[in-house]
């Protein structure tokens, strides 16, 4: 008797993944909205960077580091700060409350829910942060232990200045495109916490950081039961940041921690996960904009401020090799670390680039990952100090080294726009699909 034949169905090949193909509409519309606050955020946080360089190198330079320097607070848990110190330790914790809500968010109810989806850019992030910790690593391996305590400073990528790039160069690129870099930032952010808190804690005290569990309980406790009201909330994250930062961790993980505490979906009684928002994203969208268009810019303010001394100091500061590792690893590292572990993972799982996608696109978006700038500064500081000649030289590098990144993103990227620009206007054209402009069809 001859073996039974399967049916034709069965022998057929399963398709190969697609990565880089179309979210759902509700997710697309999410993506839109949040690239609108960021562009903003962005061209906010420019205008306080030039600002800050600006005061710093001009004849009034003193008076911007005395109001930078400016302690202000109680002596009491550590909580009489410069005006600089505020702004990092304080005003970031909103940055990274809004980073956890994201985060949360894109865990539970958005694409990296979906293991096959979170996959690619998960390696993707992995790869544009180690890649630059290496490089950097390499440059500065005989530049001293004080030097190598900067390896995490090109590890992060600033997801406003990237965003705000991306949508002056970005009219007709494939929205998959932009959800995969936002996607990657979010990614990248959790990693930078991780980093923040593991490498760089002060003096622990553990009594302070077991008292912050109380306030976070009675917080998370309460927001698990869909309260809002700000007069319970606040007074209880404040708690929470206040003990963190007495406990010698670094106060933005207080941030990331309450952000991790709020529901994403809504609750079955109140009409299941398809009724609507949670409050995760009720907060997200009353709280981003003062992330992006204070926090972060007032934060960018007092860090960004470096003097940079006229052409000898510029000189000083690129030849420094702390500098010259940020700027290798910023745009090298990033580019090549966020490209090959895309690539890698594309081949080794055998999947596929979406329909009428390039790699020159995923090149274009690796090369703009290189814009490291928030957490960099912050990175740069706790590594360093205020103070430090390498601080200052750091800073330097890690404007350059942004700048560069976005200028050759901006090229790669300016000439694909272009590309899809076109092939939008045949399509538009070419209302009867037959693949000939309508104008011709009359010919």
């Amino acid at each position: 008797m001859s073996a039974s034949i399967p049916p034709a169905h069965s022998r057929r090949k399963r398709p190969a993944a697609r990565i880089f193909s179309r979210s759902s509409y509700p997710e697309q519309l999410r993506i839109t909205a949040i690239l609108r606050k960021e562009t903003v955020g962005g061209a906010l946080l420019l205008i306080a960077t030039v600002s800050a360089l600006v005061w710093a190198n001009s004849a009034a330079s003193h008076s911007y580091f005395a109001l930078r320097d400016t302690v202000v607070g109680v002596d009491f848990l550590h909580l009489n700060l410069p005006l600089g110190n505020w702004a990092a330790d304080g005003l970031l914790a909103i940055f990274f409350f809004v980073a956890g809500l994201e985060l949360k968010r894109e865990f539970v109810a958005g694409d990296l829910r979906n293991p096959s989806r979170a996959a690619v850019p998960v390696a993707a992030a992995a790869g544009g942060v180690a890649l630059p910790a290496v490089l950097y690593t390499v440059v500065n391996l005989t530049a001293g232990p004080e030097a190598l305590r900067g390896w995490a400073i090109p590890t992060a990528t600033d997801i406003a200045f990237a965003l705000a790039v991306l949508a002056v160069i970005s009219t007709h690129l494939p929205a998959a495109l932009r959800t995969f870099l936002l996607t990657l930032a979010v990614v990248d952010d959790l990693m930078a916490i991780a980093i923040i808190a593991v490498f760089y804690p002060g003096e622990l005290h553990l009594e302070m950081l077991a008292f912050a569990l109380v306030p976070l309980a009675a917080f998370t406790y309460l927001v698990q039961k869909r309260i809002r009201s700000w007069y319970l909330l606040v007074p209880l994250a404040l708690a929470v940041w206040v003990l963190i930062h007495a406990s010698g961790i670094h106060a933005t993980v207080a941030g990331v921690l309450l952000g991790f505490a709020v529901p994403v979906l809504r609750s079955r009684k109140n009409g299941g996960p398809e009724a609507g928002p949670g409050l995760a994203e009720h907060f997200e969208h009353r709280i981003r904009p003062l992330s992006a268009g204070i926090a972060v810019p007032v934060f960018a303010f007092f860090s960004a401020g470096v003097a940079i001394g006229g052409a000898d100091g510029l000189k000083s500061a690129v030849t420094d090799p702390v500098a010259v590792g940020i700027v290798v690893a910023l745009v090298a590292g990033k580019a090549l670390g966020v490209f090959g572990a895309t690539l890698i993972v594309t081949k080794t799982t055998k999947a596929e680039l979406d329909d009428g996608l390039a790699w020159i696109d995923v090149a274009g978006l690796a090369l703009l990952a290189g814009v490291g700038f928030t957490v960099s500064l912050l990175i740069s500081e706790l590594s360093f100090g205020v103070d430090s000649a390498h601080n200052d030289h750091a800073k330097v590098a890690i404007l350059i080294g942004s700048l560069v990144s976005a200028l050759l993103a901006a090229v790669v990227l300016r000439i694909r726009n272009r590309h899809y620009r076109t092939i939008a206007l045949l399509e538009a054209a070419d209302q009867d699909g037959d693949g000939v402009p309508d104008v011709f069809d009359k010919v």
